[in-house]
């Protein structure tokens, strides 16, 4: 009986082509999931944000429960907690992040959301390049937050809060992993949130006609930005380093940009590129050197 033994080049090919793999699911998953945050834009004038929203935290609800499987009768109260501040945070950083679509635009109001992810990464760090990307990326924001003729401070505001909200989803996605096997946790936190959003559904269909393109756009919103981003992300961490994964998510707020652009028609004058430019360069400088530092410590 033969044993066969893959080659050394067969192993390197078969590396290179799950890495191209992983890069392409990870940029259809950031497109996923701005163009259903555009898609769901196009119903504002319907149902509004919040409309969109309760209709998004249902699509969602019903894609995660299915995915994870929860058994919330097994759960303690120590797992329970961060089970319920997460459906409050997944409640609040999409109303607010949607909102702040509504009022300054998808480019602007991700790349302010996005530095929610930023910050946890720079304030686990002591290091020297931390600190200068931590700078740059200040600088970035105050150059977004500039006083301006049509300055929306309140949808500046509501961008920030959802970055705090953000940064929160994942630290308290990594209690509830260390917590809950598997999605259980995030299933659970996405179908309590979805009850939250229930009595605000309710509130809003019977003061706005729900027309059947606005709930097939918010309904889109939820498939594009929910369920086919939580799919494609799982499955490209099964074939790219995680510290690789990290140094990707820069490409959201230059995919949000581009697609609030060609599909909402939202441009951004070239200070904001700038600034979206900054902070993308300060998160990539980060992750790089902490890839580079994980490296190194594993040799």
């Amino acid at each position: 009986m033969t044993t066969s033994v893959s080659s050394p080049a067969a192993t390197s090919e078969a590396r290179s082509t799950g890495r191209r793999a992983g890069i392409a699911m990870m940029l259809g998953s950031a497109l996923s999931n701005q163009l259903g945050a555009a898609t769901g834009a196009l119903a504002f004038p319907a149902i509004g944000p919040a409309g969109v929203v309760a209709v998004r935290q249902w699509v969602a609800a019903v894609v995660l429960v299915a995915v994870g499987r929860p058994r919330p009768h097994r759960f303690t109260w120590r797992q329970w907690w961060p089970v319920l501040c997460l459906a409050l945070v997944f409640a609040t950083m999409n109303l607010t992040l949607y909102t702040a679509i509504s009022r300054i635009g998808l480019g602007l109001a991700v790349t302010l959301e996005f530095l929610g992810p930023l910050t946890v990464a720079l304030a686990a760090s002591r290091r020297r390049v931390d600190l200068l990307c931590a700078l740059v990326a200040g600088a970035a924001v105050l150059a977004l937050l500039r006083p301006r003729p049509t300055t929306d401070d309140v949808g500046l505001a509501l961008g920030l809060c959802a970055a705090a909200c953000w940064a929160a989803y994942i630290l308290l996605n990594r209690v509830i992993g260390a917590r809950l096997p598997g999605a259980e946790g995030s299933g659970a936190a996405a179908a309590l949130s979805a009850l939250l959003y229930l009595p605000v559904g309710a509130f809003v269909f019977a003061h706005h006609a729900l027309t059947a393109r606005a709930l097939a756009c918010a309904a889109a919103a939820g498939l594009l930005s929910s369920a086919v981003p939580f799919l494609a992300d799982m499955l490209a961490l099964r074939r790219v380093p995680t510290r690789f994964f990290g140094v990707f998510m820069s490409v959201h707020p230059v995919s949000a940009a581009l697609v609030g652009w060609v599909v909402l028609g939202q441009r951004l004058p070239v200070v904001d590129w700038a600034a979206i430019g900054a902070i993308v360069a300060a998160n990539t400088v980060s992750a790089r050197q902490t890839a580079a530092k994980t490296a190194g410590a594993g040799n």
